[in-house]
């Protein structure tokens, strides 16, 4: 993906060099870390973790502490930041557009960078939990070294890969400003798991429809995707498909515990979205055969 020049968003916190602690009493962080450990084995994100908690009880009070460490970043660490402030303008730029199509204000989000561990609206989540989008504060967060864990432990790899990590969190932040992804939490929090999980699926394979989308005007405007882009991040989405990675996990699959989508519907809706561009297209109120 060639985005040589392209302005980089302002829109960015770097906490990279920052590690967050916490201390809890007994029935605080203890018992979310067992709740974490479960979901995330199910191909769940800090929403799940935190929603789950909600769930269960919720948590003891957490008093956090954050340490400020001194570190010098690698070359390839700095091209990456560089590339994701990048691939965030390039998403400020396509949604404004988009969203003033449909008659509609877009308000851009905030990307943190981190290392290791970090705070949010929606808990703390260390850098295991992958790259996620807080509703509460309107921020997606990453841990860079995830695109390094991505190629070693999936084999998926590829600067459009990377961008379509990126894309799919501000598919999040689209679904929140459309008023989907409050609706989506409302019927979840009414149902039992395994439908909310059905829920989230919907949400998920939304989100990888709405990073198509927007590779599809990031391209039609500048010509940025170059031979094999697009196959770097539908061989992505293949690799993160919930089946794919339970299978690899634990060598079977639990459809009633799929959060995200199988490998076929996520590589699906990132093409669909690719090839159209169209926002009438939604993964709600379809049946699940259509999905």
């Amino acid at each position: 993906m060639n985005l040589r020049g392209r302005r980089e968003s302002s829109n960015v916190e770097d906490r990279r060099g920052m590690s967050t602690g916490a201390k809890a009493g007994v029935g605080g962080i203890a018992g979310l870390v067992i709740i974490a450990i479960m979901t995330f084995m199910q191909g769940g994100g800090i929403g799940d973790v935190v929603n789950n908690v909600i769930q269960q009880g919720g948590i003891g009070a957490i008093q956090e502490e954050q340490v400020e460490g001194q570190r010098e970043f690698t070359e390839e660490e700095q091209e990456l930041a560089t590339f994701s402030r990048q691939v965030l303008a390039s998403t400020e730029d396509v949604w404004t557009k988009v969203f003033k199509q449909m008659g509609k204000t877009y308000y851009p989000p905030t990307l943190v960078l981190f290392t290791g561990s970090v705070n949010s609206a929606c808990g703390q989540a260390s850098a295991s939990v992958g790259p996620f989008y807080c509703s509460g504060d309107q921020k997606l967060y990453i841990d860079l070294s995830f695109f390094s864990d991505m190629k070693k432990q999936l084999g998926a790899d590829g600067d459009f890969s990377y961008a379509y990590v990126i894309a799919h969190e501000v598919g999040h932040h689209v679904e929140n400003l459309l008023g989907t992804l409050n609706e989506a939490h409302s019927q979840m929090s009414k149902v039992g798991k395994v439908e909310a999980n059905k829920i989230s699926v919907r949400l998920e394979l939304l989100a990888d429809y709405y990073a198509g989308v927007w590779g599809h005007y990031e391209n039609a405007a500048y010509g940025s995707l170059e031979a094999g882009d697009i196959e770097e991040a539908i061989d992505c989405a293949q690799k993160i498909g919930d089946n794919y990675l339970q299978k690899k996990a634990q060598g079977y699959v639990q459809p009633e515990s799929f959060t995200h989508g199988t490998s076929a519907q996520r590589m699906r809706w990132l093409k669909r979205g690719l090839d159209t561009g169209d926002m009438r297209t939604t993964t709600f109120g379809i049946s699940e055969a259509e999905l």
